[in-house]
């Protein structure tokens, strides 16, 4: 990976080979932590970071479920990350703070190991594709009832290594995951929307992460008059969608082409998504006042 200068970690700015922790930190064994994507993107007044302080917002709330006490307010955070930016003198990054149970304890309850934080950047593209053919999976989404789903926790993401793996196996770029009940939840790493009769549809909260991206989609929409509806979506209403899209930090805005062995939309991007996808990128440059709101400019 493309390495920068500095990372944040524990109030310090360090040099990236120096940000180092004990093989005995308890998150490395289990999945104690909890962590952002956040992007950073180039615009006419320098770079911003979007939806800064939800995203922290977030992190905080996911630490509380794991019981992490973080000893840096969120604004500290903010300032950490924009002063990183400015630091690494970057316009344009994938951003990535995490928080974790450290060294001093091993067993399933962290009570007693230490609490480190970090923020770690660099530049990252396209993490999907332009447009992508994606997999049913065959491992379904973690159950509502056995994790915190609106909580952004590390070791949930093996649930999505295991999909992944799935995907790429069948020459597939991405995959979909089903809820427990047989409806459709989120990607890997994204959440899911689709068109049909020029209405947006996304699964409801419940099984899947409240993603800020998504919910950027939603208020964007609602704004430009395209209805949206939050709902139980079955695998057969997936696939009979006129377009289909994830939404995310890292996949930003990603159309679904192909979903098994259906073609959606002739292979082509559907009018609804190039709208909600040039709309979305020209707030996140800092094209429209309207959305200034969702940016934090680096000073």
């Amino acid at each position: 990976m493309e390495k920068t200068k500095y990372i944040w970690f524990n109030g310090k700015f360090l040099r990236w080979k120096q940000a180092k922790i004990h093989i005995l930190t308890h998150a490395l064994h289990y999945g104690s932590g909890v962590f952002e994507g956040i992007r950073c993107y180039k615009t006419q007044d320098g770079p911003a970071v979007f939806r800064l302080k939800e995203h922290i917002d977030r992190l905080f709330n996911s630490a509380k479920f794991l019981k992490i006490k973080i000893p840096f307010s969120k604004k500290e955070f903010q300032k950490s990350i924009l002063e990183l930016i400015k630091l690494n003198k970057i316009e344009e990054c994938y951003i990535r703070p995490i928080v974790f149970y450290g060294y001093g304890k091993m067993g399933l309850n962290p009570k007693g190991a230490s609490v480190d934080c970090a923020a770690i950047l660099w530049p990252w593209g396209k993490y999907l594709k332009d447009k992508v053919k994606v997999k049913i999976s065959k491992f379904i989404r973690l159950h509502p009832q056995s994790v915190v789903s609106s909580a952004k926790v590390c070791g949930y993401y093996v649930n999505s290594i295991f999909s992944t793996f799935d995907a790429e196996k069948d020459g597939f770029d991405e995959s979909i995951l089903l809820d427990y009940r047989g409806f459709v939840a989120e990607g890997p790493g994204e959440n899911i929307f689709i068109v049909k009769n020029k209405k947006l549809l996304t699964p409801k909260l419940g099984s899947i992460l409240p993603g800020i991206t998504r919910d950027s989609i939603i208020k964007i929409a609602k704004d430009i008059k395209i209805e949206v509806i939050e709902k139980d979506i079955s695998v057969k209403e997936l696939k009979n969608c006129d377009e289909a899209f994830f939404t995310g930090t890292a996949a930003e805005i990603t159309p679904i082409y192909q979903i098994d062995e259906k073609i959606i939309n002739k292979g082509e991007i559907g009018e609804i998504t190039k709208i909600l996808q040039e709309k979305f990128y020209q707030i996140v440059h800092g094209e429209d006042k309207k959305y200034k709101k969702w940016l934090a400019y680096v000073k």
